[in-house]
């Protein structure tokens, strides 16, 4: 038994497999297709009825009537002709619709609940933010209650030591407020939004979680000074060093004029950057513990 394995143009595939099998499975037969698609099958019982069967890889299967050979016939198999196999599809998201998922699933994370954990990156699949969806995580940030919370909490304590020196009283509480939380928001959206933007950076921490502790704990500490670039390339964190500059410095605008000056703008930027560091551990080996988070993207 002979023939020619085509596609629908005519177009010889070589390599095809072609399997005979007859009623019983020991009467099994098969042959490789040249490379003009040729092939020839030997051995095959007379009066036994036969199936052909022929597979090529990219090509939907071929199989033939019933096929019946007398005493010393050759018999051709014609018209083999394999059509291209359906294409599977996948379901599939863009990177931006990625970038997307993730930035939603990250204003679902709270520590226990309760606490803003929105810029820690738990999936390892790395898409750039876009400059929308920098400046809408800095905006959620920045105006959820949490953080008006911590600000009317940190007036508190600094209204008990006096500082800044602002007067006492409700007066000089409402003023503590409002520059705990100027000084919460300024860096939120110049350092997570604003620079991130210009600069092209991502303002997030991506959690490594695996690894030794030594490299976890390296990791941690130098987040504040090295940060993906929209290109997924690590460089140097201009946009978190330049934000915490740039909100310290923004404090001699609201500050009483007594604790301006250019040692305000380095204690606070210093000071806030070795917060970032503790908070980077703790996010490493703490905090995603205590983590609620939303549905994975996909």
């Amino acid at each position: 038994m002979t023939g020619t394995v085509t596609d629908v143009e005519g177009g010889a595939i070589p390599g095809a497999t072609i399997s005979v099998d007859g009623p019983s499975p020991g009467d099994h037969h098969t042959a490789t297709a040249d490379g003009d698609g040729y092939f020839t099958l030997i051995g095959l019982h007379p009066s036994v009825s036969y199936h052909a069967k022929v597979t090529a890889k990219g090509f939907a299967d071929w199989t033939s009537p019933a096929l019946v050979l007398t005493p010393g016939q050759e018999s051709e198999i014609a018209d083999i002709k394999l059509t291209v196999s359906t294409v599977q599809t996948v379901d599939a998201i863009s990177a931006s619709e990625l970038a997307v998922e993730q930035v939603k699933a990250e204003e679902q994370q709270r520590v226990l609940g309760i606490i803003p954990n929105f810029y820690v990156s738990y999936d390892h699949r790395f898409v750039p933010m876009s400059t929308k969806l920098k400046y809408k995580l800095a905006f959620k940030t920045s105006t959820d209650v949490v953080t008006f919370g911590t600000a009317i909490f940190l007036a508190g304590i600094n209204q008990a030591g006096d500082t800044p020196d602002y007067v006492q009283g409700a007066k000089g509480y409402g003023q503590r407020v409002g520059a705990a939380y100027a000084d919460a928001a300024s860096d939120i959206m110049i350092g997570g939004a604003v620079l991130p933007s210009l600069l092209h950076q991502d303002p997030r921490y991506f959690y490594q979680g695996t690894g030794t502790t030594k490299s976890r704990v390296m990791h941690a500490l130098a987040s504040p000074f090295i940060a993906k670039g929209d290109n997924g390339r690590e460089q140097f964190n201009y946009s978190s060093i330049g934000g915490d500059f740039a909100a310290a410095a923004l404090t001699n605008v609201y500050y009483p004029p007594s604790n301006r000056g250019p040692g305000l703008v380095f204690s606070s930027a210093l000071t806030t950057t070795g917060g970032r560091m503790i908070s980077a551990l703790a996010q490493e080996f703490i905090l995603s513990k205590f983590t609620s988070r939303g549905k994975d993207p996909k």
